[in-house]
């Protein structure tokens, strides 16, 4: 059993590009064409992340000439070079599958905004009126 998850923790990916379901992201996937080896940038929603450790994917939706196009992408694939954010997402569900039916503007996720001078966790909500604003200003 330790010699698997010895194989596991070899193929696993030290440093993981930061994203979650409902950002918008472009993934940068080596392509091998004969001998010639090529990135090509796949750009889109992330709607699904699924299984754990070695096995993890997740999901990427786009729409290309009308036609919505989804791909899976193994995360811990030596032909992803990197995941970038475009646009981060906020949503309250881990699946996505209902923007499948969407079309157009329904089809959008409203993006993250997260004020970079707030004091508090990071991300995390900080009121700027009130009392408590009002009790730290005194």
């Amino acid at each position: 059993m330790n010699e698997i998850k010895a194989i596991e923790a070899e193929q696993m990916k030290k440093e993981l590009d930061q994203f979650k379901v409902g950002d918008t992201v472009k993934v940068h996937f080596k392509i091998i064409e004969g001998k010639t080896e090529r990135v090509q940038i796949y750009e889109g929603l992330v709607i699904a992340m699924k299984n754990s450790k070695v096995g993890k994917t997740f999901t990427v939706r786009k729409i290309s000439y009308g036609v919505g196009v989804e791909r899976v992408f193994p995360l811990h694939s030596p032909r992803i070079a990197k995941v970038e954010v475009v646009r981060p997402g906020k949503v309250r569900r881990a699946k996505l599958y209902y923007i499948r039916e969407k079309i157009g503007k329904g089809a959008k996720i409203k993006e993250l905004i997260v004020k970079k001078g707030a004091k508090g966790a990071k991300g995390a909500y900080v009121p700027t009126t009130g009392t408590a604003a009002a009790a730290d200003s005194e």
